[in-house]
């Protein structure tokens, strides 16, 4: 299994390593082949956790830094009928991302059509020249992108484009691109990704483009995974730092990433969203409703075990008035909800797993926890989540494998992933939010019933031999749908070819042949 990763595993400091590792640990019967992508030296610095036997090897290369020392491979110059290739295909890629879409659906199939050919074209480019580092970079490119921005008809933003900008657009587009030019797809000597049975990209961002091109090449499976979809990340984070780069600049580089990932989406076998909000993303962005196939995060249920049972059993350890409120202590509803809470009921107390924020006193009748433990949930008569949640819940589904019921607003995936056994309150209602608590406090019976409800649902639905089950059944699938390969033998292995693989030959009716008459 070719496992692609961008800023993740197996880097100590990735992101979401955590599923990853479960995954891999989780099917000793399959062999790994880590390709990892860094973002920064520091997270190659870092090094990596601690891998299984079963992770056969780990590549790796750096989105960062200068391209001809990250690609592994040497890159000679371009001759000048490889300039005329690169000149054709970048111009095709320029033209897709400097484009003004209209609504039509046929304007947005031929700049979809022109993109994948350009980015295919480039990839064939890649493999046989030895790589783009230098091209993408080069004046020629400089002069195709201002070119196609200044083309009548060309999106207004691009059209007032500086030097500066067209140096920041390329110099962007080569890392984003840069997994086209590694020697990740096999060699004379390394099999690389055709030697894999399937590829499962972890986002559908530049981490994905290794599996684009096995699958293109060598007729890989491809299988793309997303928990937090890379597009809509890459909106929040140009939002954030939108004063670092001009509109030009962002304009063509939200025209890449959109299209890029539109094309993974269109050439993936599978798509695994992990819940519902980043299913709506997905189909949004294009991709096919037929072959998405949610998959939950999932948890280790095994340090919730004690506080689940006790809270079955009746044997809490709660005093009847806590409320618990995971996800964060800088939500302004918190103390609104509490000022309500405690006029209602003076005997309330709160508990907020996290720690207390730097110069502020608590205020009476509130205590801070470090960090939400299984005995922090179990301390809890109700468990409230943050309103400020916008992935999965994952303190949610903790306090449901403790056997807590639950309040939380009504954002994100919260009525996804609780059910009907919480009480689900309309976002930002302080109001809402303490009644919802004081039903739950006022009603033993009632909170007793849905914490148990919802330690069934958390036990069936979000632990982590559910998360590997459901891609070990995604493995077989695409594996089992998949074209035999066979792979040429070693001729200096003896037997290498079985006897019946070759015809017998009828050595009578080729002595009777013209070619084979008078021959010994």
């Amino acid at each position: 299994m070719g496992l692609l990763t961008e800023g993740g595993y197996p880097y100590a400091s990735g992101e979401g390593g955590q599923w990853c590792d479960q995954l891999v640990r989780g099917l000793p019967g399959h062999d790994f082949e880590i390709c990892a992508l860094s973002r920064r030296a520091r997270q190659d610095a870092g090094g990596w956790c601690d891998l299984p036997e079963h992770v056969r090897r780990v590549r790796t290369a750096p989105l960062w830094g200068d391209p001809a020392g990250a690609v592994g491979r040497a890159h000679r110059s371009y001759g000048r009928r490889e300039r005329r290739r690169f000149g054709a295909y970048f111009a095709g890629l320029a033209e897709a991302l400097t484009a003004t879409v209209e609504p039509g659906p046929d304007d947005r199939k031929d700049q979809a059509y022109r993109f994948a050919d350009a980015l295919h074209g480039l990839a064939d480019l890649a493999r046989d020249a030895g790589g783009l580092g230098s091209a993408l970079r080069s004046e020629q490119a400089l002069r195709i992108l201002e070119t196609a921005c200044r083309t009548p008809g060309s999106h207004p933003a691009a059209y007032g484009i500086r030097v500066a900008d067209l140096l920041a657009v390329t110099a962007l587009l080569e890392r984003a691109l840069r997994p086209l030019s590694l020697d990740w797809y096999g060699t004379d000597t390394d099999r690389g990704l055709a030697g894999v049975d399937l590829c499962h990209a972890t986002t559908a961002g530049p981490a994905a483009l290794p599996g684009l091109l096995a699958k293109r090449f060598f007729g890989t499976p491809f299988l793309v995974t997303e928990y937090e979809v890379r597009l809509r990340a890459y909106y929040l984070n140009s939002a954030a730092s939108a004063a670092g780069l001009s509109l030009p600049v962002r304009t063509l580089l939200s025209a890449f990433h959109r299209q890029l990932t539109a094309e993974i989406y269109a050439r993936a076998d599978i798509i695994t969203p992990g819940d519902a909000q980043v299913r709506r993303w997905q189909e949004r962005c294009g991709a096919d409703p037929e072959r998405l196939r949610t998959v939950h995060p999932g948890l280790d249920p095994a340090p919730y075990e004690g506080a689940g049972e006790r809270a079955e059993a009746g044997d809490g350890t709660d005093d009847g008035r806590t409320v618990l409120w995971t996800g964060g202590n800088a939500d302004p509803f918190l103390w609104e909800a509490l000022a309500a809470l405690r006029q209602a009921e003076p005997e309330v107390r709160l508990r907020i797993a996290a720690p207390p924020l730097p110069g502020v006193q608590p205020a009476f009748g509130v205590s801070y926890a470090p960090e939400a433990t299984p005995d922090t949930y179990a301390a809890g008569t109700v468990v409230v989540l943050a309103g400020g949640a916008e992935t999965f819940p994952r303190p949610l589904v903790e306090a449901m494998l403790c056997g807590r019921a639950a309040v939380a607003p009504d954002c994100a995936t919260v009525r996804e992933v609780i059910g009907g056994t919480g009480l689900v309150v309309p976002p930002r209602d302080p109001a809402a939010l303490a009644e919802g608590c004081l039903e739950l406090l006022h009603d033993p019976g009632r909170r007793a019933r849905l914490g148990a409800a919802a330690r069934a649902r958390a036990l069936e639905l979000f632990t982590t031999e559910r998360h590997v089950t459901d891609f070990h059944g995604l493995y077989l699938e695409l594996i089992s749908r998949a074209p035999a390969r066979e792979s040429a033998a070693d001729p200096s292995v003896p037997f290498s070819h079985a006897a019946e693989a070759r015809a017998p030959i009828d050595l009578a009716s080729r002595q009777s042949s013209p070619t084979w008459a008078g021959r010994p």
